[in-house]
This record gives C-alpha cells, sequence and structure tokens, in this order.
C-alpha cells in the first residue's frame, strides 16, 4: 500500500510540474489594451441567443463599446427565443448601425441547436468579413477584447484561437466546479504540442469566445462539418485541423468574463448536457474519472488511513499527495484569473463531484432523457 501511495503522488507531482510549465511558459496571453493595435479588417462578431433577455444586456453593451475595430459588424440570432430576448436586444443596440437582428430558423433533422445557430450567424457575417468572432451571451468583454483577440489569431498565425474567458463563480457549486474548466487542460494539454500537431485528438477550444479566420473556418466546413456534436467547440477545433488548419489556445481572462451558470441546477444540467461527449467511450470515461480519483480525491482518505494505523509513511504519502493537487489548482487559478484561496483546498471534492457529474451525464443519455434549453439532446 505504501509503494502504491507514493506513486499515485508521484504522478501527480509530474502532472503539477506540467501544469506550472504550461502556465507560465506555453500560455498564450491576449495583448494589453496599450499594446493592441487597431484592426484593420473587417470582423463581424456573431452572437447566438436562445432566452438569454436576463443576460443579453451586458454582453451586448460591451460589444457595443469596442474599440480599435472599426470594420466592426455584430449579428445577433434570435433562436426561438420565447422570454423577450429580442425585445431586449432592440432596446440595447437602438440605431447602432453595426448592429443586425436576424430570426433563426428551427434546426432541420441531424441539426443541434448551437452548431445551426452559430452556422446561420456565419451565412449572415456579410461577404467582407475576413474573421469571424463567436461570442456567447454569458460573456462581456472589455473594450479592447475583440482587437486583442483578433491579434493575437495573426500574430499566433492560427485558423481558430480560443481565448478561455475568466469563469465567474459565486454560488458554492460553481466554486466546487467551474473552476477544473481551466485547471483540466492547463493539467493534462500539452499546450505547444497541441498547436504544432497535426492530429486531431489533440485539440481544446471552449465556445464561450471563439475567434476563426473566415477562409480556414470554410476549409474545415464551418459548423455544418460539427452539425451533430454536443461539443461543437472542440469538434470545430478538430475539423479545422483536418482541414490543414492551426488552432491555439490563449489566456482570456484579462479582457473576458464569463459566468456560464448561475446556479446549481443550471450547472448541474450543463455538465449532464455534454460530459458524455468528452471522453469517447464509458469505457474511457470510467478510466478517466477512477485516475483522476485515486490521484486527486483519494490523497485526503490515505492520510486519515495513515493516522489512524498509525504509520506515518502512509500518512505523509496521503498529505503530500493532497497538497501536491492543491498547489496545481493554485497554479491554474493564478495563470486564469480564478480564485486560488481557499478554493483550491476543496480540490479533492471537486473532482469527486466530476466523478458524479460524469455518471450522471451517462445515465441520463443510456435513458434518453438528456435535454437542453427546451430540446432534446440525441
Amino acid at each position: 500500500m505504501v509503494g502504491a501511495a507514493w506513486l499515485l503522488v508521484g504522478c501527480v507531482a509530474l502532472f503539477t510540474a506540467h501544469t506550472l510549465v504550461n502556465a507560465t511558459r506555453w500560455l498564450r496571453r491576449l495583448p494589453t489594451a496599450a499594446a493592441a493595435d487597431p484592426v484593420g479588417e473587417p470582423v463581424a462578431v456573431l452572437l447566438p441567443l436562445r432566452d438569454e433577455a436576463d443576460r443579453v444586456g451586458p454582453c451586448l453593451r460591451s460589444l457595443l463599446a469596442q474599440r480599435g475595430v472599426p470594420r466592426l459588424r455584430i449579428v445577433v440570432l434570435d433562436d426561438g427565443s420565447t422570454d423577450g430576448t429580442a425585445d431586449v436586444v432592440r432596446a440595447v443596440a437602438g440605431a447602432d448601425a453595426r448592429v443586425r437582428l436576424v430570426t433563426g430558423a428551427p434546426p432541420p433533422a441531424g441539426w443541434l441547436g448551437k452548431p445551426h445557430a452559430c452556422q446561420q450567424l456565419a451565412d449572415q457575417a456579410g461577404p467582407a468579413a475576413t474573421v469571424l468572432v463567436f461570442v456567447d451571451a454569458d460573456v462581456v468583454l472589455a473594450p479592447h477584447a475583440v482587437a486583442a483577440a483578433v491579434a493575437e489569431l495573426r500574430a499566433a498565425s492560427a485558423t481558430l484561437l480560443s481565448p478561455y474567458p475568466r469563469i465567474v463563480a459565486e454560488s458554492a457549486g460553481e466554486r466546487l466546479v467551474q473552476p477544473l474548466l481551466q485547471w483540466l487542460w492547463l493539467t493534462f494539454l500539452p499546450l505547444r504540442a497541441m498547436e504544432r500537431s497535426p492530429r486531431p485528438s489533440l485539440a481544446a477550444a471552449g465556445g464561450q469566445l471563439l475567434v476563426v479566420d473566415r477562409a480556414g473556418y470554410r476549409r474545415a466546413g464551418g459548423h455544418a462539418a460539427v452539425r451533430d456534436r454536443i461539443l461543437e467547440d472542440v469538434e470545430l477545433a478538430r475539423a479545422v485541423k483536418r482541414s490543414g488548419g492551426r488552432i491555439a489556445l490563449a489566456d482570456g481572462s484579462p479582457v473576458a468574463d464569463c459566468r456560464m451558470y448561475g446556479s446549481w441546477t443550471e450547472l448541474r444540467d450543463g455538465y449532464s448536457k455534454s460530459l458524455w461527449a468528452s471522453f469517447g467511450s464509458p469505457v474511457a470515461a470510467a478510466a478517466v474519472v477512477l485516475l483522476l480519483l485515486l490521484g486527486y480525491a483519494a490523497p485526503p482518505l490515505v492520510l486519515v488511513a495513515g493516522l489512524v494505523v498509525g504509520d506515518a509513511s502512509i500518512a505523509f504519502a496521503g498529505a503530500a499527495g493532497y497538497l501536491l493537487g492543491v498547489a496545481g489548482r493554485i497554479v491554474s487559478a493564478r495563470a486564469t484569473g480564478g480564485r486560488g484561496w481557499p478554493d483550491a483546498f476543496a480540490h479533492p471534492l471537486s473532482v469527486a463531484l466530476l466523478g458524479w457529474l460524469t455518471a450522471r451525464s451517462y445515465r441520463l443519455r443510456s435513458s434518453g432523457r438528456l435535454t437542453w434549453r427546451g430540446r432534446p439532446v440525441r
């Protein structure tokens, strides 16, 4: 038992070291307001909405306040909202000629709602736009965010750039689960290898804010290529790689905030909707969750077991594993604008909760009961 405990500690130490290297050496940073040059090319910001009346106001106002993008066009798509979303858009946009509001068509057979909305927006972007910026309604941008993101897209010679926003977490459930988004890819994804490798399997992206070269988007097939994918953001990144394009990730926390879910119920259902699609198969999911639990949730239990049986070596291994996991979480939080103290010390509980959400996602999918925004997820 002692040998196995120390083996796990060694693995956690390696992953924490990888988190540190990613965060300090390989993670791209968007230019600051002072360093962001004006963007000369035409840019279309695309905003899909479905029942977002309580969220779209701050998002749209931040888009209207963008600076450094003189040839900016904002296309908003109302995807069958029933809560007055379109009225809020009209009230906020007023007579601003940069904004166009379109009414979305229902998704045809074989399409999920989000990819269909995004494809309609891309089709409505206008012939001049050379860069497409997809933004979710729960994102609020700093005034130079679009200019900085487009500049980084070009500086990275990338087809698709995913600048991860700062994830705003207020409730206890959000603070436990949401920081895992950045922690997972900083810990387990080799960022520079991901950028350089043509392998579609080595890809990551966050749909809250995506910046895409339009010509490369078309070569990849656009969102039509991922029409039936629940993780359309990651699948779009893979489609870009398959078409010969490059992808890149960046820390977008200085220029973008995002509160994805406003309650535990929303968070639980949002993760249940998509976690089943993250692993490839139930067997792979079980293996990954088991390893996460052993590496990050078990150490406190090992510590307690060592204290109970009076074995200092076991107790020390448990303490070391726990503190290394906490350290990785703190590094991730500091690199992405998150809260390290005191939330990181609940990291074992966060990982256990992720395991429960994954099991729930597979259970609901197998029973055909997955829905999102009033639409079935198949």
